[in-house]
């Protein structure tokens, strides 16, 4: 198989590529692109391109590896392992959700299997800066962001936000009723309000 043009940089013929399973992404400095020295836009294009400039290489070979008759489709039992290739540990009901969604014939297509470990590759940056953030706030290592933390953060950066404010922000976040926002709650109030 040939690249397009505009992916000609990272995409590696089929009679070049390594026929032998990595255990995860490729970490060949060599390879990264232009945009990696820029500062990221948080929007969802950006990250998507910014992320599918860094793992392509490794989502095409790792296809490649599995599409052991080069038909441009792998087998469906395969997904599982081709996604453990790349990193991921995928549940049963995930294999599951993902097959009905994109098995149509006993085969996961190239372009599914590449939009779908693009998608994974975005969701699991973001949610990687989500938790750095999250410990920014989380002065004591708790597990939690209480109200005296979000009160620091917040005179931190010289923002003049009120004690009713601020405790409006921990209950919008807060879904188990204990007055402090957890890493899950924190992420699901962060994706909700499109902050990243």
């Amino acid at each position: 198989m040939v690249g397009t043009d505009d992916d000609d940089d990272i995409w590696q013929p089929e009679s070049e590529a390594p026929k032998k399973a990595k255990a995860g992404p490729s970490t060949n400095k060599k390879r990264t692109s232009k945009k990696s020295g820029s500062k990221r836009n948080s929007s969802s294009s950006s990250t998507m391109s910014t992320i599918a400039a860094e793992y392509m290489t490794d989502i095409k070979q790792t296809f490649e590896r599995f599409d052991t008759e080069n038909k441009g489709r792998i087998e469906t039992k395969q997904l599982k392992f081709a996604m453990r290739a790349l990193g991921f540990e995928p549940k049963k009901e995930e294999i599951k959700r993902l097959t009905d969604e994109f098995d149509k014939d006993g085969f996961i297509e190239n372009h599914d299997f590449v939009q779908l470990m693009t998608k994974r590759f975005t969701e699991k940056n973001v949610n990687e800066e989500i938790m750095k953030a999250f410990q920014l706030f989380d002065n004591e290592h708790s597990g939690k962001i209480t109200f005296d933390d979000l009160k620091r953060v917040s005179n931190e950066l010289g923002e003049k936000i009120t004690d009713d404010e601020l405790m409006e922000m921990i209950d919008e976040a807060d879904l188990d009723g204990d007055k402090a926002v957890d890493c899950q709650e924190f992420l699901r109030i962060m994706k909700k309000t499109c902050l990243y």
